[in-house]
């Protein structure tokens, strides 16, 4: 079956402008014009649309899924199956704030008794969901599933209390870094003070702590632009000077070693 470009928005819920602009940044091209100049679009067409559609759900810029879905190796029914497992892990967070909403509704009606904890639950599901998005293969790279897994199930298991501490903490990290930075010396009483605070930190996500692994972190915040963007907002080599501050701090900066 062919769809000309309104019959295809129709079918799809999306508008001819849209389809048009897709057309433009060369992500979905019709199959052919007709004598008439009309764009018509046949069943390849129309898979692609639904694939462009499932990564925009899944927050995906259009830049990125028209990398995706050009790629010479994209494999279609792979990302199904990937889209799949992304929309389970999105139903199971709705039905946990859904159930958060209900049990809410009954405590406030005076039929149930619900602990603070309980009221977190699915917002701490989403904040890992978008930690995993942004940062997961990176980090299940680095330091493997097993860490990652414990790490997330400590963020999970973590109570109101234990969350507002550990954002506070984080704020005096970035408040006595930028203070260090300041001085411009990593091996100085702040600068370490701010390494000091950055394991106490990184200690609540970690079932352990190692010099190897606070040292592996620091390095990849300058590896890694996103995180480096992260520390150099209001201090441009912020991210470098907090990689020599925890370096020494672990004393894993190898230049001072003989």
């Amino acid at each position: 079956m062919e769809y000309t470009i309104q019959k295809l928005g129709r079918l799809a819920e999306i508008s001819t402008r849209a389809l048009r602009y897709y057309d433009e940044i060369d992500m979905l091209k019709p199959a052919r014009l007709n004598s008439s100049g009309y764009r018509i679009y046949g069943q390849a067409e129309v898979d692609r649309l639904q694939q462009i559609l499932f990564y925009k759900e899944l927050g995906i810029g259009l830049e990125e899924i028209k990398a995706i879905v050009t790629s010479p190796s994209f494999d279609g029914e792979k990302a199904l199956l990937q889209h799949r497992q992304k929309l389970l892990e999105k139903r199971v967070q709705l039905d946990q704030l859904i159930a958060n909403v209900d049990k809410t509704l009954a405590q406030k009606e005076g039929r149930i008794i619900m602990e603070n904890k309980e009221k977190f639950e699915g917002f701490k599901q989403q904040l890992l969901n978008e930690n995993e998005k942004s940062f997961g293969k990176e980090i299940r790279e680095k330091y493997g599933n097993k860490q990652v897994d414990l790490s997330n199930q400590i963020i999970k298991n973590m109570t109101k209390e234990q969350h507002t501490e550990i954002e506070k903490l984080g704020a005096e990290v970035i408040s006595v870094l930028e203070e260090a930075f300041a001085t411009g010396d990593p091996a100085g009483q702040l600068a370490q003070k701010a390494a000091n605070l950055h394991r106490q930190w990184l200690s609540f996500y970690w079932g352990s702590y190692t010099k190897e692994a606070h040292a592996g972190v620091a390095q990849m915040y300058v590896d890694d632009e996103r995180f480096t963007a992260y520390y150099d907002k209001n201090q441009p080599g912020a991210a470098v000077f907090l990689r020599d501050a925890i370096l020494i701090y672990t004393n894993m900066d190898t230049s001072l070693n003989p």
